[in-house]
């Protein structure tokens, strides 16, 4: 089992960066695929990045390609979400998720991860 804990988020203008971090405890951290996911009120909960046990291999929404980068670092059991150039829409609860298989046919979606942290709050601003 592993439990994750989101940090980073926050208040940012349109056009600015924040860089999300996901804790991750336990020692098998480097055996999981990591992916975020948010939540924008009255929406549902979509996918953004993923990125494969060893951090070679990652995946983006079209929302967000080119503007955010996953990576990790698994000697310190964290995944990393740096946003650049946000926009408004960008706006939502951000939460990572863990999962023990990453198909690469179904990253995008929530019922493939069996972890998930509680969120942290990103709010962009015009």
């Amino acid at each position: 089992q592993v439990q994750l804990v989101e940090s980073g988020g926050g208040l940012v203008q349109a056009g600015g960066s924040l860089r999300l971090s996901c804790a991750a405890s336990g020692r098998t951290f480097s055996s999981y695929g990591m992916g975020w996911f948010r939540q924008a009120p009255g929406k549902e909960r979509e996918f953004v990045a993923a990125i494969s046990r060893s951090g070679g291999t990652t995946y983006y929404s079209d929302s967000v390609k080119g503007r955010f980068t996953i990576s990790r670092d698994n000697a310190k059991n964290t995944v990393y979400l740096q946003m650049n150039s946000l926009k408004p829409e960008d706006t939502a609860v951000y939460y990572c998720a863990a999962t023990l298989v990453l198909y690469s046919g179904r990253y995008y979606l929530d019922a493939q991860y069996d972890y998930w942290g509680q969120g942290t709050q990103v709010t962009v601003s015009s």
